[in-house]
């Protein structure tokens, strides 16, 4: 029977069988299905052909096949599936099911190597660098720019219906690793290096590309792929922005986008905010929220395997929602999205509700961007919208005091918006307002203090390798003992800025300790991680969906940002 199959299947390769010739007819393929799925794509994101592909686990990493490129159109790639399946019996097996896939797709070849025009070997803050190794290693960060460094093909656009790339008109740093392509938070603390780097010319170019996904789609998506294009990440377009202009006052640019950054942040006021009723009085709060069916076309038989555990369909798409949403929010996974029956960060993944906790660093970065915008409306002269935006900031900066601040424990936490009661568990995120300043001016002397209290109490001076993420033990990459680099800059910019002795004190012990643990590390390996583990200083951390990935985008971001602020000569 399988030597039958066979022999049709190869007849079927050479264009004599089943009724249909593989050819290509340039047709754009249309989907009028109401559901709403992570894109309009039923091969990229969503329909048969993705399940019997992505369940037959012809690829080690979901990811793989979704970003290949099509050899046909999206219309004659269906048609020629449909027949397959039919001379399958609609039951092709793993070999049969492999040849469709090598004759119907081909590594995507949409983006290529790019050396930006502003890169400088030798920038001048390497100079001023008073230790020898540190300065030696900072250089060899800065020279991986270039290795990191894609731009998407010309051809690209303009058979774009036959890659998943969405594609952007300037070049840009990629994370490295697996994620071949832009993302959307990454790119922040990527951002921020190469403006050290001195390489503002690229870092206008990839926000530029943010700016350009805002005025097709009204937001950013996840990362460079349509199937991200039903989620976001952290909201950061603002503060990339923000950055940008304080480094150059390049107030034409302002002039230019604000409209733009404007209608991201109304886009996470429109489509990602609840109201809530606490101690009799109502707020508005943020929490992530990406409601697509079905699993994420990039991990679709890891998502598949846990809704499995459920017979109720409605469950299981509760579930891919927030996924999803566990995703958007960047931690995909941690036991901070966990709720269980009694309503602690007790379980697995089959426990995820991410969409009915309201998180700290999410709430704190609207209420940063807030300012941040109020600011350049200010600079150009709108005065108007400056008022509003400082509004908006204020009573954010309100309600993260009333609802998220823990007087008792003197830090924030997120808050469980079902039962309205503080989620009581230690995560990297809740030092968030404190980075973002979103707190009255006159307090952040006595909550520098008292945040820097409360991480002491946890013993985070105690990790050698880093500030750890939660202190749950759960194998989810986004928790212990997994040290990420964002974070680590969440929390130590927090405590810098605060304007207290002690917070600056601890500030700069996490930053030193942070460095040479990559410095060793990096000596060790000959390379950077995109996370580390809080136990061994400079060690690659672990868990999660993949293997730990290199390159490393944000970590060379982070790392270098230190390097800048506390290893320079006074």
């Amino acid at each position: 029977m399988y030597l039958f199959k066979f022999l049709i299947l190869l007849i079927f390769y050479n264009n004599l069988s089943c009724g249909f010739v593989l050819k290509d007819n340039n047709n754009n393929n249309n989907n009028n299905n109401k559901t709403l799925f992570p894109c309009e794509s039923n091969i990229y994101c969503h329909g048969e052909l993705l399940h019997t592909i992505q369940l037959a686990h012809i690829f080690d990493d979901s990811k793989t096949f979704v970003d290949k490129q099509l050899i046909y159109s999206p219309k004659q790639t269906m048609v020629n599936f449909k027949s397959f399946m039919k001379c399958m019996n609609n039951k092709p097996n793993k070999s049969e099911i492999i040849m469709f896939v090598k004759n119907s797709f081909k590594d995507g070849n949409e983006l290529e190597d790019w050396i930006p025009t502003d890169f400088k070997s030798d920038p001048e803050f390497l100079k001023q660098i008073d230790n020898t190794t540190v300065q030696k290693y900072a250089k060899e960060l800065v020279n991986l720019w270039p290795k990191l460094a894609r731009k998407v093909r010309d051809e690209v656009s303009n058979n774009s219906d036959q890659y998943s790339i969405i594609p952007v008109p300037h070049g840009f740093i990629v994370p490295g690793g697996r994620f071949r392509e832009y993302y959307y938070w990454d790119s922040y603390w990527v951002i921020k290096g190469l403006l050290i780097s001195e390489m503002s010319e690229t870092a206008r170019g990839m926000i530029d590309n943010f700016i350009s996904l805002v005025q097709r789609y009204g937001f950013v998506p996840n990362g460079g792929r349509i199937y991200y294009l039903n989620r976001s990440q952290p909201p950061l377009l603002m503060a990339m922005a923000y950055s940008y202009y304080q480094h150059t006052n390049d107030d034409e640019w302002i002039k230019q986008n604000i409209e733009y950054l404007d209608r991201e942040l109304q886009f996470w006021l429109k489509n990602r905010t609840i109201n809530i009723q606490m101690n009799d009085n109502n707020f508005t709060v943020a929490h992530y929220c990406a409601e697509s069916s079905g699993p994420r076309p990039e991990s679709y038989i890891e998502d598949y395997t846990v809704a499995s555990q459920f017979e109720d369909l409605d469950k299981q798409e509760q579930l891919y929602m927030d996924i999803k949403s566990g995703a958007e929010a960047g931690w995909d996974f941690s036991s901070r999205w966990f709720i269980d029956e009694t309503g602690k960060n007790r379980g697995n993944l089959s426990n995820i509700n991410t969409r009915r906790i309201i998180p700290v660093d999410l709430n704190a970065i609207l209420c940063g961007a807030f300012k941040q915008i109020a600011d350049m409306y200010l600079a150009i002269n709108d005065l108007e919208k400056n008022a509003f935006w400082l509004n908006k900031n204020l009573e954010w900066r309100k309600m993260i005091e009333s609802v998220l601040w823990d007087e008792e424990d003197g830090i924030w936490y997120d808050l469980d918006s079902e039962l309205l009661k503080p989620r009581r568990y230690f995560y990297a995120s809740s030092v968030a307002p404190l980075w973002m300043h979103c707190y009255n001016e006159k307090a952040g002397f006595k909550l520098g203090k008292r945040v820097a209290k409360f991480l002491e109490s946890k013993d985070l001076l105690n990790y050698i390798g880093g500030i750890p993420t939660s202190l749950e033990q759960t194998g989810e990459q986004w928790d212990f003992p997994n040290a990420w680099p964002p974070l680590q800059d969440i929390v130590i910019e927090g405590l810098a800025t605060s304007g207290n002795p002690d917070a600056e004190e601890m500030a700069k012990t996490f930053a030193k300790r942070w460095v040479n643990g990559n410095i060793l590390g990096y000596l060790h390996s000959g390379e950077m991680f995109e996370k580390y583990n809080v136990l061994n200083s400079g060690q690659r951390g672990s868990g999660g969906e993949y293997i730990v990935q290199t390159g490393f985008g944000w970590s060379n971001g982070v790392v270098l940002k230190f390097i800048h602020d506390y290893f320079r000569k006074s």
